[in-house]
């Protein structure tokens, strides 16, 4: 068994409140997330609809890393499991298995509700959760408007619940004054648009083609959303998509908090081998690789040529475009506690080479003197390098991996309906109106990257 460090055991989000130093200790920003606690609603039609399925369960999964306080979901009506994802047979299952409750929340939680209609506020902060085509988005609960009925996209739901989670943390946190008064989202389609995404897009295709094999680089915080977000996808056979997993890493006890496959049952284990049973439960084909991917590596001619990469180090995305792969979408998330949020989206090939997108790496946040850390020092809990290994490790949320897969596994999906496809899209969670995007100049016309259809011609 590996002996791991406080580095290797530190809630990822929790480290927040020490860089920001609005805690003084590691016990007392524990105790203060220990204190966030949200409640969850559905109603009875909703909790029998799989795309509303997928958003509270995505909720749910990705509150419970932040909220540790404690999830509540109710009412939770009695309804079989309709979404495709491997967490047992009825919609309660599901909830306790991701790390829910069932239980009316205590008085003054912050509230979430999934779809439903115009209501008056449960409490000081409550939102909808609210989808349609490939849009989603959060509009605060006595809002008088509902997105324009389209064909919902798979994605779109986990994009929603995972916006809505993103402004209860900024909510609880204080760090967005407006937050959970405003309507915030965007289209998978279109994310360039600065059209209201509440309105008819227009142009939104219905989702028939799905990818038949891809290469995901990095099995951690954006390895696993990609994974998540690739069990919603409607195969028809789950078999069809053969997935390449590669990593060299294990699930250490702070992977949880930002992964959102992970659990405390999975601590020493690889993450290929316990992603790669993941998906297998999910129906998909599987083949692990174990190998540092770096300039090194190869592709061979039979394996996938379209790889998700989550790789969070510069060396590795620098050698995204050597290595033999047709078409490649990496996301790379802020590291600090002001930028944790950020999310800078490529495509390649590029109009630059990766080790030019990739050439200068972003300095981290020079928190040590924060008293969080001299107290450590100070007390003799951890020596300088102790301190200085746990200072440079990144603050990071799950729900930001979660908005970041729905991007980029997007870029794959429009590739294959004829869409735009984005050189870059650049947002920030505090204000995801102020996205910037930039659509690509490759021509990729010519490029197949293998696909199958959905189980159903629209959703």
């Amino acid at each position: 068994m590996t002996a791991f460090t406080t580095a290797d055991k530190l809630h990822r989000l929790v480290k927040h409140a020490l860089d920001s130093g609005a805690a003084a200790s590691i016990a007392e920003a524990e105790a203060l997330f220990a204190g966030y606690r949200l409640a969850l609603r559905i109603s009875e039609d909703a909790a029998r609809d799989r795309h509303h399925q997928a958003a509270l369960l995505t909720a749910v999964a990705l509150a419970r890393r932040v909220f540790l306080g404690g999830v509540r979901v109710a009412p939770l009506p009695d309804a079989p499991l309709l979404t495709p994802l491997p967490f047992g047979t009825t919609l309660a299952e599901a909830v306790t298995v991701l790390g829910g409750s069932i239980a009316e929340p205590e008085a003054g939680t912050p509230v979430i509700e999934i779809g439903g209609t115009t209501s008056v506020r449960r409490a000081a902060f409550h939102v909808r959760a609210i989808f349609a085509g490939w849009r989603g988005g959060i509009v605060p609960a006595p809002f008088e408007a509902a997105a324009v009925p389209a064909p919902v996209m798979a994605l779109a739901p986990m994009l929603a619940a995972a916006l809505a989670v993103n402004e209860a943390f900024l909510y609880v946190s204080g760090h967005v004054g407006v937050a959970g008064r405003r309507t915030v989202g965007l289209s998978l389609w279109d994310p360039a648009s600065t059209c209201d995404w509440l309105g008819d897009m227009g142009t939104e295709p219905i989702m028939s083609l799905l990818p038949a094999q891809l290469w995901l680089i990095g099995l951690g915080h954006l390895g696993q959303a990609y994974l998540w977000a690739l069990g919603l996808l409607p195969f028809a056979r789950p078999q069809d998509l053969n997935l390449v997993l590669q990593d060299i890493d294990i699930i250490t006890p702070s992977t949880e908090s930002t992964s959102i496959l992970s659990d405390a049952t999975l601590i020493n284990v690889k993450k290929t081998r316990a992603m790669a049973a993941w998906a297998e439960r999910r129906g998909f084909s599987t083949v692990v690789q174990e190998r540092l991917f770096d300039a090194s590596f190869r592709r061979q001619d039979d394996e996938p040529a379209v790889a998700l990469c989550g790789l969070d180090n510069g060396v590795g995305r620098q050698a995204l475009d050597q290595v033999g792969f047709d078409f490649v979408v990496e996301a790379g998330l802020g590291r600090g506690h002001r930028d944790f949020r950020a999310v800078r989206l490529h495509t390649i090939p590029a109009s630059r080479p990766a080790s030019q997108i990739w050439r200068d790496a972003q300095a981290d946040d020079q928190v040590e003197d924060r008293p969080a850390y001299q107290g450590l020092l100070a007390s003799g809990a951890l020596d300088r390098c102790g301190v200085t290994l746990l200072a440079g490790k990144a603050v990071g949320a799950p729900f930001v991996g979660a908005t970041a897969a729905t991007l980029a596994l997007s870029e794959v999906l429009r590739l294959l309906h004829g869409g735009t496809v984005h050189e870059l899209i650049d947002l920030d969670l505090k204000a995801v109106e102020y996205r910037c995007t930039v659509s690509t100049l490759q021509n990729f016309s010519t490029l197949n990257p293998g696909y199958v259809m959905t189980d159903e011609w629209h959703e």
